[in-house]
């Protein structure tokens, strides 16, 4: 049976369309601008945070809140995840996604998941440019030790969330600590049961050049960090212009959300991010999302902020509205002073 999702039966239309396209003229769209070279993000060695030299350990501290407002991403290596455990969770992610899609699609009786749990593609696509080719399981934290289907899986899958868990917070601490803000917030408002894995793969996609893995978005959180493989894929916007990161075995990625951006005041930036198709090769990633309750108040300790104050729930019932109004988020945009 087939394990892929059923882009051609489901996009038929718009995939047509473009193809014939294709054959009379250049198409000119987001997804074609220029790349620069391939470039490693900044790399962050976290084992400085536990030596007894203080400057050293401030000074690794800096680099994270520096990369945090001139990036928007760095990658950390030493990070406390044991390469066994990254390695687990690839082979059981691998194994979930070669099941058949038919079974696949029935997450909640096939793994005891939440309704819901399996995505792919994009339900409110009315052109190619707001297509992702890729399939994934939106798995909240509370979900993870009822996944009865794999045994192996869910145990996996929760030893690797534990620790990233505890890498998010370490993480959080430290920027908000840069901001001068050594405050309980994320220890109080960020814990599991409001936090989610995304498992991701991108199968070879016949037309590379005109559709996304994942079309371009900034993410609704605090602090994404995402383990991926060496296949290449993820790109950002970097002073105007598209960059192709590349990747680094040893390292897991780190970006920051809106919900820093906005709690910081500008201060850290989330920045528009997207994946890249590939003809040949089938890609695959875990993201960890560290977000808070959905009665969240989101707020800038400054006196003169850039945002008015609002819950998690309203951002995201204001990002669900624009998907399905504009076929895109919009964003922090929508709730400036």
């Amino acid at each position: 049976m087939d394990t892929d999702p059923p882009f051609h039966e489901i996009y038929k239309t718009l995939l047509d369309k473009t193809i014939q396209e294709s054959k009379t003229k250049t198409a000119t769209t987001d997804n074609e601008l220029d790349i620069i070279e391939e470039c490693e993000l900044p790399l962050i060695d976290l084992s400085r945070l536990s030596l007894l030299d203080e400057l050293e350990k401030e000074k690794c501290k800096e680099e994270i809140a520096r990369a945090s407002q001139e990036w928007g991403f760095f990658q950390v290596v030493n990070h406390g995840i044991s390469r066994e455990i990254l390695e687990n969770m690839r082979r059981e992610q691998v194994k979930l996604f070669k099941q058949p899609f038919d079974k696949k699609s029935k997450e909640d009786k096939f793994l005891n998941f939440s309704s819901g749990t399996y995505r792919w593609g994009t339900p409110t696509a009315t052109c190619l440019s707001q297509l992702s080719w890729s399939e994934a399981f939106h798995i909240p934290m509370t979900d993870i030790s009822a996944s009865d289907g794999f045994t192996t899986f869910s145990s996996t899958m929760e030893q690797f969330a534990i620790t990233v868990a505890n890498l998010a917070q370490k993480l959080a601490e430290i920027l908000a600590e840069k901001l001068g803000c050594k405050s309980t917030f994320f220890k109080e408002n960020c814990v599991p049961s409001t936090c989610y894995l995304r498992l991701n793969r991108y199968p070879t996609c016949p037309i590379p050049g005109q559709v996304l893995g994942l079309m371009s978005h900034t993410d609704s959180d605090f602090l994404t960090i995402l383990h991926q493989d060496q296949v290449g894929g993820l790109q950002l916007v970097k002073d105007g212009k598209w960059i192709a990161v590349k990747p680094n075995p040893e390292a897991l990625i780190i970006n920051i959300g809106d919900l820093f951006q906005a709690w910081s005041n500008d201060v850290y930036k989330s920045v528009q991010h997207r994946v890249v198709t590939n003809p040949l090769v089938e890609r695959f990633s875990t993201a960890y999302f560290f977000c808070p309750s959905y009665d969240t108040e989101i707020k800038s300790g400054c006196e003169t902020s850039v945002y008015k104050k609002f819950s998690f729930k309203e951002y995201r019932e204001q990002v669900q509205k624009d998907v399905q109004k504009l076929g895109r988020k919009v964003g922090l945009p929508r709730f400036l002073v």
